[in-house]
């Protein structure tokens, strides 16, 4: 779906406080990454660094660094878990975040260990077009040549 003039792909959950999504896979891992308005409000992406594989973390705990036009920023783990894989293009084309932000451009991707916990803070489906408007209106930005689909 398209919010203010942004894609939210329906298929994914959002932690609309950090700009985040996560994507459930076939194997029941989580590939995580920056939605597109995330992006648009970040700028540009010059490095990005996810915390290592097998490094265990909590949801809201820092999975990556990265760095932006203007500053240097810690992106937050919206599922609890431990990091099974990186993505392996950001080591030398982090602008893949901006460019391709649900595709090529995810981060990681953690097996959870607390799914169902973690679920309390993402919005997907019926909650999402309200909380996700409400969520970019705080950023004070022109939208009045936003299209909705």
């Amino acid at each position: 779906m398209k919010l203010l003039g942004f894609d939210y792909p329906d298929d994914l959950y959002y932690w609309l406080e950090r700009d985040l999504w996560c994507r459930r896979l076939a194997d029941g891992g989580v590939q995580v990454g920056v939605s597109a308005f995330g992006v648009h409000i970040s700028g540009d992406f010059y490095m990005a660094r996810p915390k290592p594989v097998d490094t265990v973390l909590t949801q809201g705990q820092t999975l990556a660094v990265v760095e932006l036009s203007k500053s240097v920023v810690a992106i937050k783990t919206p599922v609890s878990g431990t990091v099974r894989e990186v993505n392996p293009v950001l080591e030398h084309t982090p602008e893949v975040i901006h460019q391709d932000p649900y595709g090529r451009g995810w981060l990681a991707i953690v097996q959870p260990s607390r799914w169902q916990h973690d679920l309390a803070l993402l919005h997907q489906g019926a909650s999402l077009p309200e909380a996700a408007t409400r969520r970019m209106r705080l950023e004070h930005l022109d939208f009045s040549g936003a299209q909705d689909a």
